[in-house]
């Protein structure tokens, strides 16, 4: 991965943890979800003018000829907006990563409605702007504002289409460019899928740029370096090449720095590494205990104190509740919380009780789901224990392993256990056989802290010690 990759990778999820990040979706952000691009939505359009759309560029300027020869009437325009963004189709897997991640504030061109519609699946509530009136209003308890600068698929009449909206949109929908200035003012923005000719856009970082000159806050933007595969003349191909170069340049002008990828794929990997990092201050406690290895006296006294111990460090704690282990960690959570820092706070503890029966479908996989669920909001899990009765045998919990295998597909750090031995022993112990896989090997203090998991001498107070060590240890790799 490029160092300026990384660079941005660290920067960027500081800012988002901060809440200081604002999205700028253009048209390229939805087409892997399967709506067109502006040159596809605009050809039937092209087609009857007799023109060809493959000789055309400016397609803004190609809609405000089709209205002006249809008698200045909107209603075949806007029919092909209502008909192409009103089709059911489902947020991509960067829509969803956003949607996950504690960002307040969206900005986009596109019609249609993947943010929100994102967003909502995340049981967040989104308060949508679309005309200069919703401005004025918020929307009660709302997680993220979408501000949507040229109009929504439900109401394509008043979108932003044709010429004579863009020179007219200063003066229309100037609170919008007012609202746009200020956050592009006081927060890091990422531009994804943006091609950067928006007149709008280019007229308020203009006077940004004018107005704070060499203090402009920075701003980020991906773009796909110029592929050889489809470009026949080589000449075409270094033409293409080199105006890419002379465009990136420009946009220093503003503060914004290019983050070149070689496919669009690399934006979700990017994404994903991400959530992850962020995700660290959020930690998953997997287990289960029919029975415990230490005393019973012990081993709720180290469960209880370790949830202490993880809200007390300001991290967040996610669980099920999990047979002998779940009601502990909720109330020392809920003491720490409430006792002693005498406020509830909902971000601090997410509880999912798993369902016990269904009226229809399979409950395994709802289980699953709702493992997964769990999991993707965390970037270290923990294993503790994971036992259960069958057949009147303490046997090995399959769930809690089930959590294990979900929380490294997911990029969690692992840390388990294993000094509460059963299913989270069998997880050290796998970790411990191909070590590099999981940890860096390099780090001597994370070792020596691994093994230390395992050390059955511990008592409860010196095994949670261990434990934060090398939560702040993994934390510190970020």
């Amino acid at each position: 991965m490029r160092k300026e990759i990384q660079s941005f990778i660290k920067r960027i999820s500081k800012e988002i943890i901060e809440e200081n990040v604002s999205i700028f979706a253009g048209a390229g952000f939805s087409l892997p979800a399967g709506f067109v691009n502006w040159k596809d939505l605009i050809t039937p359009l092209a087609n009857e003018l007799g023109l060809d759309v493959e000789k055309e560029t400016d397609f803004v300027s190609l809609s405000q000829y089709y209205y002006n020869n249809k008698g200045q009437n909107r209603h075949d325009i806007s029919s092909i907006i209502l008909e192409e963004f009103c089709k059911q189709v489902n947020p991509t897997e960067n829509h969803k990563i956003l949607a996950r991640l504690p960002i307040k504030t969206y900005w986009t061109t596109n019609y249609d409605s993947l943010i929100e519609d994102a967003l909502k699946a995340e049981g967040k509530i989104a308060d949508v702007k679309y005309t200069v009136k919703q401005l004025a209003l918020t929307k009660p308890k709302r997680d993220a504002i979408v501000y949507k600068m040229h109009g929504d698929k439900e109401h394509s009449s008043d979108a932003i289409l044709i010429k004579d909206d863009y020179e007219r949109y200063h003066i229309d929908y100037s609170a919008y460019i007012t609202a746009l200035s200020g956050d592009l003012v006081s927060k890091t923005f990422v531009f994804f899928g943006f091609s950067f000719t928006d007149p709008n856009l280019d007229y308020v970082l203009s006077r940004i740029r004018t107005t704070y000159k060499d203090n402009q806050r920075r701003h980020y933007y991906f773009i796909k370096s110029v592929d050889k595969k489809g470009i026949k003349n080589p000449k075409d191909f270094q033409h293409m090449k080199r105006k890419q170069e002379l465009f990136i340049e420009d946009l220093k002008r503003y503060n914004i720095q290019p983050l070149i990828i070689n496919d669009y794929s690399e934006i979700t990997e990017i994404l994903k590494i991400i959530e992850t990092r962020i995700n660290r201050k959020n930690i998953f406690i997997s287990g289960s205990a029919a029975e415990y290895s230490m005393k019973d006296k012990n081993a709720k006294e180290f469960i209880s104190n370790l949830s202490k111990t993880i809200i007390l460090n300001n991290y967040n704690i996610i669980t099920g509740f999990g047979l002998g282990v779940g009601s502990l960690i909720i109330s020392g959570a809920l003491e720490e919380v409430y006792m002693n820092q005498k406020r509830i706070d909902n971000r601090r503890l997410l509880m999912r009780p798993f369902p016990q029966s269904v009226h229809s479908g399979d409950i395994q996989e709802l289980w699953n789901k709702y493992r997964e669920d769990m999991i993707s909001r965390a970037g270290i899990s923990i294993f503790i224990f994971g036992n259960k009765v069958k057949d009147d045998k303490i046997i090995d919990a399959d769930g809690v392993y089930k959590e294990f295998k979900i929380a490294c597909q997911m990029r969690n750090k692992i840390i388990p256990v294993g000094a509460t031995h059963w299913v989270a022993r069998k997880i050290w112990k796998e970790i411990n056989q191909n070590y590099s896989k999981y940890y860096n090997e390099d780090n001597i203090e994370l070792r020596k802290l691994f093994d230390e998991l395992n050390n059955d001498k511990l008592c409860p107070e010196e095994l949670n010690k261990v434990i934060l060590k090398l939560i702040k240890e993994i934390e510190a790799e970020r």
